[in-house]
């Protein structure tokens, strides 16, 4: 609780004062909603907000899946082959310097607006290359003494790969997991302002915005935050289950 207390006093801190100054300075609701009547509004549309922010979840989560997975897969062959390290690479650092506003369309046309798969391909196109640069820069920067030993004992490349360069590359995997579940929510909810299902979480907030209902659309924005946070969490959980050992791990235990 002392190590959290700053932060959760912050947190209502702000909150109070938002309150305030909205009420004080009379600012519209168009501009900026009072937490007051966010909350009422979440409270109004608490149903239809959880139904429209499980549908996004689930096109971010099947996103996260396939960008983090093809992410790790090119990884593998990256930093194993150097013919296809001169070949992915290129691409990889294509794709992440596609805009996502000239990206999500032409992927709406590919796959049609109201398929959840082309919100999953935005997603994860959008967290593939954090992904593979974190596990390629795990995989190759081994301590080269390792290496050595392992074929000292006449291992094989996969046996080096299983025992030595994955062990190595995790912490690097799971900072990138904890950067793609950050973004996965960002680049569903992002997509949907394209045109998608009208169960979605980004539709919902561009047509109550447009409606001039600003307090539901803040609360939509409240869902994909939690939601978000929440992916984080999760990520941070399996770090610390998946690699005890790591110092970075028992650095924040001890703290």
């Amino acid at each position: 609780m002392k190590k959290y207390l700053p932060a959760i006093l912050l947190f209502f801190s702000t909150l109070l004062l938002w309150e305030a100054l909205v009420w004080l300075l009379d600012i519209k609701q168009f501009l900026l909603p009072a937490p007051s009547v966010i909350a009422a509004a979440f409270r109004e549309n608490f149903d239809r907000l959880i139904f429209v922010g499980w549908f996004t979840t689930k096109e971010a989560m099947g996103g996260f899946v396939i960008g983090c997975s093809s992410g790790i897969i090119v990884a593998l062959a990256t930093a194993r082959w150097t013919a296809a390290s001169e070949t992915l690479l290129p691409f990889a650092i294509a794709a992440n310097s596609v805009p996502i506003l000239a990206f999500a369309p032409i992927v709406n046309n590919w796959f049609g607006a109201d398929n959840p798969l082309s919100k999953m391909i935005i997603v994860a196109v959008i967290i593939f290359f954090p992904m593979m640069i974190n596990t390629v820069r795990g995989l190759t920067l081994v301590d080269p003494a390792q290496i050595e030993l392992m074929r000292s004992y006449a291992a094989s490349e996969w046996e080096i790969l299983r025992f030595v360069r994955l062990p190595n590359a995790l912490p690097y995997m799971f900072n990138a997991f904890k950067i793609a579940a950050s973004l996965s929510m960002i680049g569903a909810v992002v997509s949907e302002y394209f045109g998608g299902n009208r169960s979605a979480l980004g539709i919902f907030i561009t047509q109550e915005a447009a409606q001039f209902r600003f307090a539901n659309a803040w609360a939509a924005i409240i869902i994909a935050c939690v939601v978000g946070l929440t992916f984080y969490l999760v990520v941070l959980i399996a770090e610390r289950l998946s690699i005890p050992w790591h110092s970075s791990v028992r650095t924040v235990d001890i703290a």
